[in-house]
């Protein structure tokens, strides 16, 4: 069955973007999964095809309406999780990709502006993330941002199967280094192990590479595995 994605977005000709570009995109050639844009403005009610008003309470910027979005969501809602891409949501994370990686799809609502009418995010049920503490003009590099995330991880996307077990995350950990030839580049030479054929020191100097590299760059990732 083909993995559906659903964008809801005021730029629908930001798509695909890189998805149409390299494992995402030859697999979306492959029919492994399929990108559907919608443009919100569509749902709109008046002439202007307006989507956003001011905030109750006043401030700067406008607010996307909840009709608007309602309206733009109902033409798509089905059993899919319904994503709301925002700088105040959850963190996406590698889990998140495999999550969505085994559900039949996607939908995707891009935030513009000063964000979206809280009702309808509760209304819709719509899970809120962030892909990181950073603000964008919008939600769709965002989305494109998940969307790759969790394409890759669908079944005959990657080459090697191996691949998604031994990348970052995969056990709470990064990724140890990776080396290829020359085996001596400008005087740094490979780890002497990775040339041994021992294949279980090989293994015992990777896991130990990764436990390293993740205490010293992502410690927040070592405490959550030393209270797993």
């Amino acid at each position: 069955m083909t993995w559906r994605a659903t964008v809801l977005t005021l730029f629908p000709d930001m798509f695909p973007g890189a998805l149409g570009q390299s494992l995402a995109g030859r697999a979306l050639a492959a029919g492994i999964w399929s990108l559907e844009t919608r443009d919100i403005r569509d749902s709109a009610a008046d002439r202007n095809r307006r989507v956003d008003d001011t905030p109750f309470g006043g401030g700067a910027g406008m607010v996307m309406r909840p009709d608007v979005v309602d309206a733009a969501l109902a033409n798509v809602a089905d059993r899919r999780p319904i994503i709301y891409l925002t700088p105040r949501g959850k963190p996406f994370v590698q889990d998140d990709a495999r999550r969505l990686a085994v559900a039949p799809g996607v939908i995707l609502l891009c935030g513009r502006y000063e964000g979206v009418d809280q009702r309808v995010i509760e209304a819709r049920g719509a899970e809120e993330m962030s892909v990181g503490d950073f603000v964008l003009s919008g939600g769709e590099l965002p989305a494109m941002l998940v969307l790759d995330a969790s394409v890759r991880l669908l079944p005959g996307v990657m080459g090697a199967s191996e691949s998604a077990e031994e990348e970052s995350f995969a056990g709470g950990l990064l990724e140890y280094p990776h080396y290829t030839r020359p085996a001596e580049w400008q005087g740094r030479a490979v780890p002497p192990v990775l040339l041994s054929g021992n294949h279980a020191a090989i293994a015992a100097w990777r896991r130990n590479a990764a436990e390293t590299i993740t205490k010293e760059r992502r410690p927040d990732l070592w405490a959550a595995r030393a209270h797993a």
